[in-house]
């Protein structure tokens, strides 16, 4: 398949061709970067969807809220695509958790993609393509993009800087959930969800929901005058989901209606841009043959104490500025 093939079968909405492309950015080749290029050269006419990022600690339900979440879309005639960035192999690289086992019936809808993406050892558990992955799939006319991380830790702040909500879930029993929450998380989140109001949890998860509030009273809003949105819901008996769906909404309406969309959608492409430069300035490091060799040199001497680790680095350095 050429790489012009590629993009028309995008441009049609083709599962196939997109599994095909994000596998494609998603290598390491050199000649596949190339060719990467090259499709989003043909694909620059951008088609704005709506990017979601939804995180929350192991255990607290996201896999059935977005199932639950993207059936509900695909009812109201949207098309949804999931990135779910799951741990890789330590010895094959490969993803995990296959997030497709837990997502029975959306993974069935023809109005559905879901893609697991393995993080292949990338800072934060983000998935080094994800963005890449996001455009492909708003080409493909997917209108609404949820990316799922690995969990609460650095992760939530690599998924913030690219999405245009970012959601995080947490169980009931605000107590203990207060205790584990770092600072950082609460002052990225837009949208606070407490999952499994059911059953003998139903009083906790609700009780969760007012405390979380009340805490987030003492930090500085994220977008100024537009405030953080407290649920509660249960995403096994789907009840609250609706309610979720609308507050992404009022909340990107929010976002709209202040001029700050579009200021986040330029922040992100920045960023990104930064990113792929310090990522492609890496490989050329360690790709080079010189450097592989003084680097080889520098490690054998550090094994061998003649050198410590930071002098070794300071003489790698001195050694790339002389070069240039």
């Amino acid at each position: 398949m050429t790489i012009e093939q590629l993009a028309q079968g995008l441009k049609k909405g083709k599962r196939r061709h997109l599994a095909k492309a994000i596998t494609l950015v998603e290598s390491s080749r050199v000649d596949d970067q190339k060719k990467s290029h090259k499709l989003f050269e043909l694909l620059k006419e951008q088609k704005e969807a709506i990017r979601i990022g939804i995180s929350g600690v192991p255990g607290v339900g996201k896999s059935t809220f977005i199932e639950a979440l993207g059936n509900l879309l695909i009812e109201r005639g949207h098309r949804v695509a999931v990135l779910a960035v799951d741990p890789s192999s330590p010895s094959t690289g490969g993803s995990i958790l296959g997030d497709k086992t837990r997502m029975e019936t959306l993974s069935t809808s023809e109005q559905a993609f879901i893609r697991p993406s393995p993080t292949a050892g990338t800072l934060g558990g983000v998935a080094k393509r994800t963005r890449e992955s996001m455009l492909l799939c708003e080409a493909a006319g997917y209108d609404v993009i949820l990316i799922e991380t690995v969990g609460v830790g650095q992760s939530e702040f690599e998924v913030s800087s690219m999405v245009d909500c970012f959601l995080v879930m947490m169980l009931p029993g605000a107590g203990d959930s207060l205790q584990g929450i770092k600072r950082g998380i609460l002052e990225i989140t837009d949208i606070l969800v407490v999952n499994k109001a059911d059953g003998d949890q139903e009083r906790l998860a609700y009780h969760a929901r007012a405390e979380y509030e009340h805490t987030f009273h003492l930090l500085k809003p994220k977008y100024g005058d537009i405030p953080v949105r407290f649920l509660a819901m249960s995403a096994l008996e789907k009840n609250g989901i609706t309610e979720v769906w609308e507050s992404i909404q009022g909340f990107i309406s929010a976002l709209k209606t202040k001029g700050l969309f579009e200021e986040l959608r330029n922040t992100q492409n920045l960023n990104w841009f930064k990113r792929l430069t310090e990522d492609e300035i890496l490989r050329m490091l360690w790709s080079s043959p010189n450097n592989k060799l003084k680097a080889k040199e520098l490690k054998e001497r550090i094994t061998s104490k003649q050198l410590s680790p930071s002098l070794a680095a300071a003489q790698m350095i001195e050694k790339l500025y002389k070069k240039n």
